[in-house]
């Protein structure tokens, strides 16, 4: 097992938590806009900040993408 899965399974649930959504909501938003690539590709620094940070992190990065789609 990865390190960075434990830490996917955090971000989902957390994302989820802070935004009353389902679990298979943030599922398709993180497919659909490639946030698990993303977290991945920034484990690193993401997996030492709090979890506010996080979702606050990923909801930039979902906007972004949705920026760079339209």
């Amino acid at each position: 097992m990865s390190k960075e899965l434990p830490f996917l399974v955090l971000c989902v649930d957390e994302y989820k938590h802070q935004k009353g959504m389902t679990g298979k909501e943030v599922m398709d938003l993180f497919n659909q806009y490639s946030v698990f690539e993303y977290i991945q590709a920034f484990y690193d620094v993401l997996h030492t900040t709090g979890t506010k940070y996080i979702v606050n992190d990923i909801d930039l990065y979902i906007q972004s993408r949705q920026t760079a789609q339209s």
